[in-house]
């Protein structure tokens, strides 16, 4: 029989799937390991979906006060935009430009172009927050093949090569962090990944984050070092995330935010976008001279996260 285990944690769990396989094989265990990730959500009543989304937050305090995720990362938001100066328009910005990069993405849950004007005028759902700063419920499965270099090579003449892997976990609860506008996680897990693979964020042509709100996406720029701590809405309002205008493509399949989110699905998702990036199979949304991309995908509201770092070459 071929050894099998489920991994469970919460939107980041195909994200941890993954850096589970490449343990596997990195220490000798395995020579190829299949990493697959699933999620069927619109099975459940609204009720239901609430109840399990809310699981995955703080249980103790927050959810008992009747804070969802929504309200969480609305929390995020507006403390950003109180430390740092960001606002509203920069996150219509990026979830303009995430429904515009699906638009190219047949895999894509929300394929419709959406205005500024629209975006800005959406029904709040969380001050700041409105329903297109919000990702949609969505069903999906991905899966990814991982092999050893020697196999790869056998396999295929080009291969892609997971060149760094971290992870984290930080505080479930908001109120247990010492700031609400960074995720600690996602720094450390970027850190290891970035010095395992010998590369920095300035080496990075295309990242697929963990988007669930636009306010994530601000946060993850920062976070992941595509730009400096404070500057997220100058990044967005900027355009530097669009496909092909500025240094780094962020979320080129149309992110969670217009892809969609089907939570176990999400982070082998994100690295079967990569993949295809840094083959040049992406058609139509391809990011010119791709040659290393990178993974984001979080659990909670940062509780954890996964970050992984591909490239063409393992130079």
């Amino acid at each position: 029989r071929v050894p099998a285990r489920r991994i469970e944690n919460a939107c980041a769990s195909s994200g941890f799937a993954l850096r589970d396989g490449w343990a596997a094989i990195a220490s000798g265990r395995a020579d190829v390991v299949v990493v697959g990730g699933v999620e069927k959500m619109n099975d459940l009543t609204p009720e239901r979906k609430r109840f399990w989304l809310g699981v995955s937050g703080d249980t103790e305090w927050e959810r008992l006060a009747g804070l969802t995720f929504p309200g969480t990362y609305a929390l995020m938001a507006r403390r950003h935009m109180h430390e740092h100066g960001s606002t509203h328009d920069d996150l219509v910005h990026i979830s303009v430009k995430n429904h515009a990069h699906a638009l190219e993405n047949p895999h894509a849950h929300l394929r419709k172009d959406v205005s500024f004007e629209k975006a800005a005028g959406g029904t709040v759902i969380a001050d700041p927050l409105t329903l297109y700063d919000c990702c949609p419920t969505s069903d999906g499965a991905a899966c990814v093949v991982l092999a050893s270099a020697d196999v790869a090579r056998r396999l295929t003449d080009t291969p892609v090569w997971m060149r760094g892997s971290g992870a984290a976990a930080d505080h479930l609860a908001l109120h247990d962090r010492p700031s609400l506008t960074t995720l600690a996680a996602t720094r450390s897990a970027a850190s290891q990944a970035y010095t395992q693979s010998g590369l920095s964020a300035t080496d990075l042509d295309l990242a697929e984050v963990h988007d669930c709100f636009t306010v994530a996406e601000l946060l993850a720029t920062e976070d992941l070092g595509l730009t400096p701590t404070g500057h997220g809405g100058r990044f967005a309002r900027d355009g530097e995330g669009r496909r092909n205008e500025g240094r780094t493509t962020v979320n080129g399949s149309g992110g969670l935010k217009a892809k969609g989110h089907p939570l176990g699905a999400t982070g082998a998702g994100q690295a079967v976008e990569v993949f295809k990036q840094l083959r040049g199979e992406a058609g139509p949304r391809q990011v010119r001279d791709a040659e290393v991309g990178l993974t984001h995908n979080v659990g909670g509201s940062g509780a954890t996260c996964a970050v992984h770092v591909f490239g063409r070459s393992l130079e």
